[in-house]
């Protein structure tokens, strides 16, 4: 026969056991979900999508008939576009912190508050993105797998045209930067060719003084050469010589010797 008294004691105790878990894992999973809602979003309020909630819910009321006008459907699309166009961006920004939020986490700079705030972003941006196709087929019968292709090519038109902005905002002021920049470089060529000018000027007078000088000198020895050649020529003339010329200077005193011995 069973002892059931026996097998109570450890019954009870597994029992126990079990509820304390149950209990703890409910409080827990309540506290964690409490403190997950009490965290700041990752991102700011979707303005788009707030944009376009009103819109599509937005009746007036038409003063001479008293019937309802509804928005547009041109309208509707164009701000489920922009809707489209502002997850599409929400998208790119969750892609490029993933992988430096998973380092800084890894290394324990970051803490887990942080984590589960881009956690809940990127469950909050899918279920956005379900909700964008099911209001783009609903509107258009298949427009829910073209939407996004074409809020991608807005938002690459909206970059370009932003990259445009910028630049012919900077062109004013870097064409007068140049302008003035011309300026000065031609201003500092003009002070060098006057600086070449004047240095050349004060170097060509010592060279002529030189030159002159050098004239005059070569010209007196070309004199002094041929008042010797002459009297040479004059002396061969008369000794009935022939006319070449001769190095030998002229003696004049021989004959004279002569005469007097005899």
């Amino acid at each position: 026969m069973v002892n059931w008294v026996s097998l109570s004691i450890p019954i009870a105790y597994l029992g126990v056991l079990v509820g304390s878990l149950v209990t703890f894992s409910y409080l827990y999973r309540r506290r964690k979900a409490a403190k997950a809602s009490s965290l700041a979003s990752w991102f700011p309020p979707h303005l788009q999508r707030n944009i376009y909630l009103s819109l599509l819910h937005h009746e007036q009321v038409n003063p001479e008939t008293g019937k309802p006008v509804q928005v547009p459907d041109s309208i509707i699309k164009t701000a489920l576009l922009r809707r489209a166009a502002e997850d599409i961006n929400r998208i790119i920004s969750l892609r490029n912190a993933k992988p430096a939020l998973g380092n800084l986490l890894q290394k324990g700079s970051v803490g887990d508050d942080l984590w589960q705030r881009f956690q809940r972003a990127e469950k909050e941006l899918e279920a956005e993105l379900e909700d964008v196709i099911r209001e783009a087929n609903a509107l258009a019968p298949g427009w829910g797998q073209h939407i996004f292709q074409s809020a991608n090519e807005i938002n690459a038109n909206t970059r370009l045209r932003a990259r445009i902005e910028e630049i012919q905002s900077k062109a004013e002021p870097e064409r007068e930067w140049w302008a003035k920049r011309r300026e000065e470089l031609r201003a500092e060529f003009m002070k060098e060719l006057d600086e070449e000018g004047s240095g050349k000027g004060e170097k060509s007078k010592p060279t002529t003084n030189h030159g002159s000088s050098n004239a005059a000198k070569s010209a007196s020895v070309a004199g002094s050469v041929n008042s010797e050649e002459d009297g040479v020529l004059v002396e061969d003339a008369g000794t009935n010589t022939p006319s070449t010329p001769s190095l030998i200077p002229p003696q004049t005193g021989g004959k004279n010797k002569k005469k007097n011995k005899k």
